[in-house]
């Protein structure tokens, strides 16, 4: 803040009052420039928070009850950062994930087509049509459309969460083909549900839910 005072003034007189004599006065003002330049402080919320929250307890004699508040609302003034950091880490990777589903086109079609086929094994399944659903998965895991799946699953899986339920999709999707080829009907249906289930929690997970058909 800076201030500047100009004074004018030369003579102040002040003559004693008398009987005789009536008062006068001879006056000067005095001339005062003031000029400021105010910055308003930057707070933060946890700032002002924490700051009326002092200024409470102090006002207070810093009471036990009033305490015990002061700190919940401090902690709740973190809190609100904590879940406001959150959301934007959460929005971030939502971002950055959209990014690498959108120019995953192929990817994406690879995964179409392992969702028709499930759907067709499915069926086939529950028609206890064992040859057909063979027919469909083919004699093993290296077949050209499993191959194919893989390549999407690993490429669009980012966190542990989401590389385990590709594990459990492959564990269980080579169990199927086993089980059809075994003929054995129940070991199927089970390990058709596993791997389905597998597999729609890892689209859910991904983002690609709402991607694919047939889901």
């Amino acid at each position: 803040m800076a201030t500047n005072f100009l004074s004018t003034a030369n003579t102040f007189l002040l003559p004693p009052p008398s009987s005789s004599q009536s008062l006068s006065y001879v006056y000067y003002p005095i001339k005062c420039s003031v000029k400021r330049q105010v910055n308003p402080p930057s707070v933060s919320k946890r700032g002002l928070s924490i700051s009326i929250v002092t200024s409470l307890v102090l006002s207070l004699g810093g009471k036990g009850f009033f305490v015990d508040h002061a700190n919940a609302a401090i902690l709740e003034a973190d809190d609100d950062e904590e879940l406001l950091e959150k959301v934007k880490r959460d929005r971030k990777k939502r971002l950055e994930r959209q990014g690498v589903l959108s120019s995953s086109k192929k990817e994406t079609g690879y995964l179409q087509d392992l969702v028709y086929k499930l759907s067709e094994v499915g069926q086939a399944i529950e028609s206890n049509d064992l040859p057909k659903a063979g027919s469909v998965l083919g004699k093993g895991t290296d077949t050209d459309w499993v191959q194919k799946a893989n390549i999407a699953l690993n490429k669009l899986s980012s966190s542990a969460e989401e590389k385990s339920e590709v594990d459990i999709f492959n564990s269980s999707l080579a169990s199927l083909i086993s089980s059809v080829a075994s003929n054995d009907v129940e070991s199927s249906k089970l390990a058709f549900v596993t791997s389905a289930a597998a597999f729609e929690k890892w689209t859910s997970m991904t983002g690609l839910v709402g991607q694919l058909k047939g889901l």
